[in-house]
This record gives C-alpha cells, structure tokens and sequence, in this order.
C-alpha cells in the first residue's frame, strides 16, 4: 500500500500529464488564421477555407466553406453540392432538424468541452441551437443569444446556407480567447427520411479518428485564429 506522500506525488505526477496532454492537443490542431476583413465583403470574393472528408464513408456530395472576421462578425458560408435537399417537418419544432439535410459549427470552451455549444442549420434556416458538455449530455432548451442572420439559397445540385456570429457573444461564451475560437464544421447529409427518422451521411472538416461518426470529441475540432 502506498503511504501518503507517494500518494501525493503520483497524484502530481497524473495531474501534470494531464496539463501536458492538453497542452499538445491545442499544439496540434487544424487551424485557419484569418486577416481582418474591412466592411462586409460579397461571398465571391472570400476563398474557400476547407472541404469537409467523409472519415467513415467511401465518399459523398462536396461539402465546401468560407469563413471571414470584420469588426464585429465572424462570418460563416457552407457550400453544400448533391441532390435536392430532405428536410423533415412536423410540428416544426427545432428539433425536427436532427432528422434533416444539414450543416452544423461546434465550439468548445477548452478541450475539456466543459462546455460546448453547437448550432445545426438546415436548407430551411431552421436552426438547433443547444448548450453541452462531454460527454453528450445536451441542453436543448439553451438557445443562441442573438440573431444568426441565416441566409439560404437552393439551386439544382446546391444549396448555399450562410449566417454570422458577434464576436461579443463568442467573448462572452468564453469562445474567443486570445484571438482563438476552437471549433468545428460539419455536415449532416440526408439521404432518406423513413418512419420520421433522418438516415445520415456525415462529413467533417476534422478527422476525430472515431470507429462510427461521432462529432461531440475533442479530436473534430480545429481553430481559427484571427489576426
């Protein structure tokens, strides 16, 4: 049996580890650094950022997105290509978009995701916002603070789903630090709707290196560092 002060210093020793290994997780993350747009420049002139993987799948519609930062937004773009979007509708409660076509941004707190917050989006600007903390344990009743300014726009073979975020709410959510928001970007592609459940393609911009999709881990999320 270990005495007290042994127990003392494998306890230091487990809680210096720990600090070390959050430390490399945040040394190790996929990361955007954006310039300081001026005004609100049109979508054309923003380059895309990312392209979403399909981890568990062979392959699947291109889910592209572009992101930029002015004085007060964070702004955000999805490009979402396939077939004319499923969107499952009832009562048209938010949380019908869990059975959806959608795109979905995750932010985190630290990588504890103590807590998390999430906003899954769907081709009808529907929007499920909720509040969380690992491992999936959901507040659906939490919603976002302020307007997301959702804008969609369907075409054949696309749909466009845009919105922008205060960067004074993501401050006061502890979710910009230091000029920081960890953070990831999915999709939910719908490819059938039976018997009110939504039957799910998923496609990430961060490979969490999980055995089925699984977005609510530490490894889906990168960081986009503003400057």
């Amino acid at each position: 049996m270990l005495n007290e002060s042994c127990l003392s210093y494998v306890v230091s020793i487990n809680i210096n580890l720990q600090i070390v290994n959050y430390h490399n997780l945040r040394m190790h993350l996929k990361k955007i650094i954006l310039t300081k747009a001026i005004g609100l420049p049109h979508w054309s002139e923003i380059e895309t950022h990312g392209q979403l993987l399909y981890p568990w799948d062979a392959d699947g519609p291109k889910t592209t997105f572009k992101i930029y930062c002015n004085d007060s937004h964070l702004h955000f773009q999805f490009i979402a290509e396939g077939p004319a979007p499923l969107v499952y509708v009832k009562v048209n409660h938010k949380l019908e978009v869990r059975h959806s076509e959608r795109v979905e941004l995750f932010f985190r707190s630290d990588v504890k995701m103590q807590p998390y917050y999430c906003l899954e989006m769907d081709p009808h600007g529907r929007v499920l916002d909720y509040r969380a903390e690992h491992y999936r344990q959901f507040d659906r009743e939490w919603v976002w603070p302020d307007e997301l300014g959702i804008e969609v726009e369907q075409k054949e073979g696309v749909y466009t789903l845009s919105g922008r975020l205060r960067l004074a709410t993501l401050q006061q959510l502890d979710l910009l630090k230091g000029g920081r928001i960890e953070m990831g970007f999915y999709r939910g592609h719908c490819t059938a709707i039976e018997n009110d459940l939504g039957i799910i393609q998923w496609s990430t911009w961060v490979d969490p290196k999980t055995e089925e999709p699984d977005f609510h881990v530490g490894g889906s999320f990168g960081v986009v560092e503003l400057i």
